[in-house]
């Protein structure tokens, strides 16, 4: 009972967090001048994408031993970005379609077109790096993609389409009696700090629960960590459906993918051995087709069932890794 307890607390933190993030992100955004679509690739996608990114930057830096687990985790966020947080993604549609009166994400065209161009770019690098053992094309390869995730930001802020004034207030206004920058901030940062507590409490519980009723390691490692990491992406991105702003939405998730592959990727090719087994490129090919599904899609609005084609691919993966590999 204790358990359940404490996997509802952990969701409801995650939940209540993620609006103040949305909302402190809206602003901050207005504040400084950046376009919906940089608002949602850079601060919103970054901001929820570094809770997760420590996982495997803590296997290599503290635990040099712990390579493989680095590595996976590098390349199971982007799979998870690409497959399941567009599954919900389009639930979220389904659920909020009377008040959207659509059932079509209707997102930046050139904005989703660049993210997921930069990001099947980025990946298929990534990817390409483990057929090559040779350390020297890693450094490069990892000095490219660095260099790639720079422009991406410059091409981003380049924009000039600023974001409309978010319809709410800033939550924290109500306690500081201003809605200022450095308030703004100190809105985000709570926000961020709950979604990481929420994060590590979900786990933990959901761990136990799972260990309880004799699931396997590896169930552990591909059903609970990933759902548990990728939380904060998935419900910003509803929140944001359900207000309509589908840039934000899309943006948040597809910004998180270039970010998670580029910069972690980087990481990984200077201070691991390189090497991935069948079940990474597996992920990693799941990814690459939905993206390209995504990409393809994105004309005049990306439809529901195409969200749900990339979001089933990570249910034939994980198929494919109990049954069949």
């Amino acid at each position: 009972m204790e358990l359940v307890l404490e996997l509802a607390v952990s969701l409801i933190l995650i939940l209540l967090s993620c609006e103040l993030f949305v909302n402190g992100i809206e602003w901050l955004g207005y504040r400084l001048g950046l376009s919906e679509s940089a608002t949602g690739s850079i601060l919103a996608a970054v901001g929820t994408a570094l809770p997760e990114t420590l996982i495997p930057l803590v296997a290599i830096f503290m635990y040099r031993e712990k390579g493989d687990i680095a590595i996976g985790a590098i390349l199971g966020a982007p799979f998870m970005l690409s497959t399941a947080a567009m599954l919900v993604t389009g639930m979220a549609v389904i659920i909020f379609h009377r008040r959207r009166k659509s059932l079509k994400l209707h997102v930046d065209q050139a904005a989703a077109r660049r993210d997921l161009l930069w990001f099947l770019l980025a990946y298929s690098l990534a990817l390409m790096a483990g057929l090559i053992v040779n350390s020297y094309v890693d450094y490069a390869l990892a000095g490219i993609l660095l260099l790639l995730y720079i422009y991406y930001i410059h091409l981003n802020l380049k924009d000039e389409r600023g974001i409309e004034m978010c319809d709410r207030p800033v939550y924290f206004s109500r306690l500081y009696g201003s809605s200022g920058l450095p308030v703004i901030l100190v809105q985000v940062a709570a926000a961020l700090a709950g979604i990481v507590a929420g994060a590590h409490m979900f786990v933990d519980a959901l761990s136990e629960i799972a260990l309880m009723f004799n699931v396997s390691p590896l169930m552990l490692s591909l059903l609970i960590a990933p759902v548990a990491t990728e939380l904060p992406e998935k419900f910003n991105s509803v929140l944001w459906v359900r207000e309509g702003k589908d840039t934000l939405a899309f943006g948040n998730i597809t910004g998180a993918m270039v970010f998670q592959s580029t910069f972690p990727v980087s990481i990984g090719l200077l201070f691991t051995r390189w090497s991935l087994d069948i079940y990474g490129y597996l992920s990693g090919l799941m990814a690459l087709i939905a993206g390209a599904i995504l990409l393809i899609s994105n004309r005049e609005g990306i439809p529901v069932p195409n969200l749900f084609v990339a979001g089933f691919l990570y249910l034939i993966y994980i198929y494919a890794v109990i049954y069949i590999i």
